[in-house]
């Protein structure tokens, strides 16, 4: 995007020329040879020790000139460390010019720097590097916005909209760099899992993004065309029909991380693009998932915080199992004080309107079930609890409950007033499959872009069967901003997406 230049950036390109006409490349491509980083040596150097030489590298951050000598401080990947500069160190005797016109009048803030020097403590006992040879090693053409602290000691940044911090991430990074521990907590998280289900023997794979039926889930899909084979295809909106042909293939244990994408609503808890976790084990039924999930999810929140109850907002969430359970049935009816068990899609209609809930004739009656559940029963659920047992109606890949048929043999994990997993015992009869499917695309007809498409390859690869199965998904990035205390979904994805940019 084209700009006209201030001040700061003019003077910043003028001082990329003179390092030009000195001789010396902004932009070198040789090696760097650091063997050391910023809390490495403040977490190590003790001054009884030998000298110690170091050789490190970052982003200027700082500079204060105080005649021959100065400080600065250097930001690298770890934290940030001080410099000390010597005019006579760091300059041959008949040359300053590194010193004098590089160091004082061309190098700015945001400037990635490499320093070799040895480590001491100053006066005030701060660790710092005492330089003896400086390479400048990229020019920064923009200038940081300026972090200020006050005297009460709280840093103020000159990036504090939110908006301009998730479109430019990049900057966001370097100006808050405590924006950078929750996308190491993310990746903690996801190893965490991945461990898991890797001691247990389960192999991870990859399934298709570009995919010919959206299915696997209840959502309207973004679409797209197939040049070479001039079809209509879809991005994924979930993975599972993929997965579960994997089981039907033979494997007893396969999972996915998964990028998935629904061309729906944005807010604070959703993206059109986000991650999935889904995991299917043959031989196993929806109770042997509740207790899978419950040790994986305790197992994650102890890698990450070394115990099993932390903050979420102004809860305390206890992680210990086993979680709360409650049918979903039994939910609505604690909260309502109305049995719907029974209910007519009609009848269901006419208490959605009773208890004020919007609706239209689009809706069936899983629909309305789901609603009447989202707005009176969620937000009720802050610990973790495992919502059980729901209307056949809500679940078209799913096996009927083994004691009612009127029921299936799900259940969601609801944490924080929040949908976070959401398992079955998969439901592997290939005549009842295609009914659901079938009833699935009444409701295609009637006006749902949310109902499920019927895939006939899904469902002749069930007619070669597939042993008893159970599946689970998870939303990663829910999880993740639950785990690290964060009410915003754009807080834990390093580059949500955003409305365009105006001029």
């Amino acid at each position: 995007m084209a700009h006209e230049l201030n001040d700061q950036e003019v003077e910043r390109r003028e001082g990329l020329n003179r390092l030009r006409e000195l001789g010396i490349n902004p932009y070198p491509a040789a090696l760097y040879p650091l063997d050391s980083n910023a809390v490495e040596v403040k977490g190590k150097f003790n001054e009884e020790d030998e000298r110690w030489e170091v050789c490190l590298a970052g982003r200027m951050m700082s500079k204060r000139i105080m005649g021959k000598a100065s400080f600065a401080e250097l930001m690298d990947h770890t934290g940030r460390i001080q410099l000390y500069v010597n005019r006579d160190e760091i300059c041959p005797e008949d040359d300053k010019i590194m010193y004098n016109d590089v160091f004082k009048k061309v190098l700015d803030i945001g400037d990635f720097i490499g320093v070799k020097g040895y480590v001491f403590k100053t006066k005030v006992g701060e660790t710092s590097i005492h330089v003896s040879e400086l390479t400048v090693l990229s020019k920064s053409l923009k200038p940081l916005p300026i972090v200020k602290t006050d005297a009460e000691g709280n840093v103020h940044d000159g990036f504090a909209d939110k908006e301009q911090r998730y479109r430019m991430r990049y900057l966001d990074l370097v100006v808050n760099p405590e924006v950078k521990k929750v996308f190491e907590q993310r990746t903690k998280i996801i190893n965490s899992m991945r461990s898991f289900f890797n001691a247990k023997g389960y192999l991870e794979v990859d399934t298709p993004v570009l995919q010919p039926i959206p299915g696997g889930a209840a959502a309207r899909p973004f679409t797209t065309h197939h040049n070479s084979l001039d079809i209509e295809m879809y991005m994924r909106i979930a993975n599972e029909l993929y997965l579960k042909r994997l089981i039907v293939g033979g494997f007893d244990g396969v999972y996915e991380f998964s990028r998935n994408f629904r061309n729906e609503g944005m807010d604070r808890t959703h993206n059109p693009e986000f991650t999935v976790m889904e995991i299917y084990v043959a031989y196993k039924d929806y109770e042997w998932m509740m207790e899978f999930t419950e040790e994986m999810i305790e197992k994650a929140v102890m890698d990450l915080h070394d115990k099993t109850e932390i903050p979420l907002g102004e809860h305390q969430i206890n992680f210990q199992q086993p979680f709360n359970r409650i049918t979903f049935l039994g939910a609505i009816e604690k909260f309502t004080g109305t049995d719907v068990s029974k209910m007519s899609e009609d009848e269901l209609r006419t208490f959605c309107k009773s208890l004020r809930i919007e609706t239209d004739e689009s809706m069936g009656k899983a629909k309305l079930l789901d609603e009447i559940f989202g707005e009176k029963c969620e937000p009720n659920f802050i610990q973790p609890t495992f919502v059980m047992d729901y209307p056949k109606e809500m679940s078209p890949l799913c096996k009927i409950h083994r004691d009612n048929p009127e029921l299936t043999e799900r259940f969601e994990l609801i944490l924080n007033g929040k949908e976070l997993a959401n398992a079955y015992t998969e439901l592997n009869d290939p005549i009842d499959q295609r009914k659901r499917f079938e009833e699935q695309m009444k409701l295609s007809e009637k006006g749902d872009d949310e109902a499920m498409f019927i895939d006939q390859d899904f469902l002749r690869a069930l007619e070669y069967g597939m042993p008893p199965t159970s599946g689970m998904g998870i939303g990663v990035d829910r999880l993740v901003m639950f785990l690290t205390n964060q009410t915003s979904i754009q807080d834990v994805l390093l580059f949500p997406q955003m409305r365009p940019e105006r001029d």
